[in-house]
């Protein structure tokens, strides 16, 4: 009986020890090194997959903030920038024979280590 009592008195020590060490693990795991875009564009025309990014021009702006984002990977129409970059961008996409598409105000936020990526894909239309 006395060693059923000893493990209930006991329980909420070992139950908030094992909470501290949770918390310990969410809170502290090591961050990777590597930088992260937080906007990444694919741009469609005309519906259509593109093989070349060439004449296409994506830009992001969050306030007084203006960056031209480019592909990360050559001859592809995938955009990325704001690299470590936290905000609210509005993102411009252009090429010439086609309408600018403008987007709504995109937050790009940030965890304890890197921003979250968010990841548009724009389709761009012949202008009429």
């Amino acid at each position: 009986m006395r060693k059923l009592l000893l493990l209930f008195a006991l329980t909420p020590l070992l139950m908030a020890h094992t909470c501290e060490d949770d918390d310990y693990h969410r809170h502290h795991h090591p961050c990777t090194t590597e930088a992260r875009a937080g906007i990444n564009v694919t741009v469609t025309l005309n519906g259509e997959a593109i093989t070349t990014p060439s004449g296409i021009v994506v830009t992001a702006r969050d306030g007084n903030y203006i960056e031209d984002l480019q592909p990360i990977i050559p001859d592809t129409p995938t955009f990325s920038g704001a690299w470590e970059r936290p905000g609210l961008y509005i993102v411009t996409v252009s090429k010439t024979g086609y309408q600018t598409y403008t987007s709504e105000p995109l937050p790009v936020h940030r965890d304890e280590c890197h921003v979250i990526p968010e990841h548009l894909t724009i389709n761009l239309v012949p202008n009429p």
